[in-house]
């Protein structure tokens, strides 16, 4: 099946690509250009790669040094490739950290958001700049083990064509018993509600193609349902079972409270998105 994807959002190369027509940009470019998703990035082309692994981050400059490296060792063998870490508004120092990291990884590339406005928008900043067909991405937290990264790529690439994302399922947890209970209720009502037949939506450990990515409409906490966007879409999903691992540093950012008030508004919001898509169909230039 074709995938022709949507208008509805801009994405894809074309956002970075230089106006080769006009000479005056328009307003809507020059307010794009201004803003936080684009100041600053370019995706050079020129310098593609084969895989781009893209880690959002908020407040973990005691997680990120041991994760960068083990990150680099689990793809020393994937071809040419990029690590991409996207600080997500931090005032702990992990961009000063990030930084100084640059020195020992040369494949690592930082980008910064000025203010906190949440992972989805995070992991989204990290793809549109990634210049690999190609996508991992993985917490920030340690607790995703880099190790498994090439498993997910494996069942990617010998997957039919219209796969396009590969997800980690936490085979067994290392949280605390009141969040494992919270992400299995959760989770149950949301297989109940979208049908998507994941088990595991909160796993951030994830390979998929960056073509499928950036057709999905976007929205806030996108993350937490790109099983479900991924299949609306007309692409297939497989699932792997993964290691995880106890947090090490630092504490989590959402409480069991958070996670239910803004699943209950996303979860409509989703089944809404699933109930207003037209049949999918091939296009094909004649």
């Amino acid at each position: 099946m074709g995938h022709s994807g949507t208008t509805l959002f801009l994405g894809g190369a074309g956002l970075y690509k230089a106006r080769a027509r006009f000479d005056r940009p328009s307003r809507l470019d020059r307010k794009m250009a201004a803003s936080l998703d684009h100041d600053g990035i370019e995706r050079n082309l020129s310098m593609a790669v084969a895989l781009s692994v893209v880690v959002p981050v908020k407040d973990e400059a005691e997680n990120i040094g041991p994760l960068a490296r083990e990150i680099a060792t689990a793809i020393a063998d994937q071809g040419e490739s990029e690590i991409l870490f996207v600080d997500d508004g931090s005032s702990d120092g992990t961009a000063a950290a990030l930084h100084a990291l640059k020195a020992d990884l040369p494949s690592l590339r930082v980008i910064s958001h000025a203010h906190n406005v949440g992972q989805s928008r995070a992991i989204r900043t990290g793809v549109r700049a990634a210049r690999g067909e190609i996508i991992v991405t993985l917490d920030g937290d340690g607790q995703n083990d880099p190790a498994d990264i090439p498993k997910l790529l494996d069942e990617l690439r010998r997957g039919e064509a219209s796969l396009g994302l590969v997800s980690g399922v936490r085979a067994k947890r290392r949280d605390t018993t009141s969040r494992r209970l919270a992400s299995r209720i959760g989770n149950g009502v949301r297989q109940w509600l979208l049908k998507d037949g994941a088990v595991d939506s909160g796993c951030g450990l994830k390979a998929f193609k960056r073509e499928a990515f950036l057709a999905l409409p976007y929205f806030d906490h996108l993350h937490r349902f790109l099983i479900t966007m991924m299949i609306r879409e007309g692409y297939k999903v497989h699932f792997v079972d993964v290691n995880h691992r106890p947090r090490l540093h630092g504490q989590s950012k959402y409480t069991n409270f958070h996670r239910m008030l803004v699943g209950i508004d996303d979860l409509l919001g989703v089944r809404w998105l699933q109930r207003r898509l037209r049949k999918q169909t091939e296009a094909k230039e004649l």
